[in-house]
């Protein structure tokens, strides 16, 4: 396997642990989550490889991005990777329940393994997993804390700000 490098980008929910290698981005994660990736004792820390990935989270959080275009690698099974890929092409300011994305992966009766899958995405943002939602419009377990979540879709247009 591939050395990993990483860093951490600060954005308008906290700090992003970001890592990966020379093509590819492995994981973009919250760095506060209760499940956060730490960085591995033979991962190294630099910048350098991540000034892209920074651009667009930044240009996202101004309003200036909706949807990132970055190379990832992805190690899952092929059900979590046929939900990441799916999660990619979730519109920017569109919500989509459990079911309704199960439906789309046509696994209708598969909700609880999408929602597993979702809470395994690696790529958190970049694969918008904060747009699954509950079928009745909860917002429901999210690794970045509901919180987050709640920021997330109010940034996009899907919620309206509670506070």
């Amino acid at each position: 396997m591939t050395k990993l490098s990483y860093t951490y980008i600060d954005s308008l929910v906290g700090a992003l642990l970001v890592a990966g290698d020379e093509s590819a981005l492995h994981y973009l994660c919250f760095s506060t989550s209760p499940n956060a990736i730490v960085p591995r004792l033979d991962w190294q820390q630099t910048d350098a490889p991540f000034l892209e990935v920074r651009r667009q989270i930044n240009a996202y959080f101004e309003g200036d991005l909706r949807k990132f275009d970055l190379p990832l690698f992805l190690t899952g099974t092929d059900f979590q990777k046929s939900v990441w890929q799916h999660l990619s092409k979730l519109p920017f300011g569109e919500a989509q329940s459990y079911g309704q994305l199960a439906a789309a992966l046509e696994r209708p009766k598969a909700s609880r393994a999408v929602g597993a899958a979702n809470g395994s995405n690696p790529n958190a943002i970049i694969l918008p997993c904060h747009r699954v939602i509950g079928a009745n419009g909860s917002l429901t377990g999210f690794c970045g804390g509901l919180a987050t979540k709640e920021h997330l879709l109010c940034h996009e247009g899907v919620l309206t700000p509670s506070f």
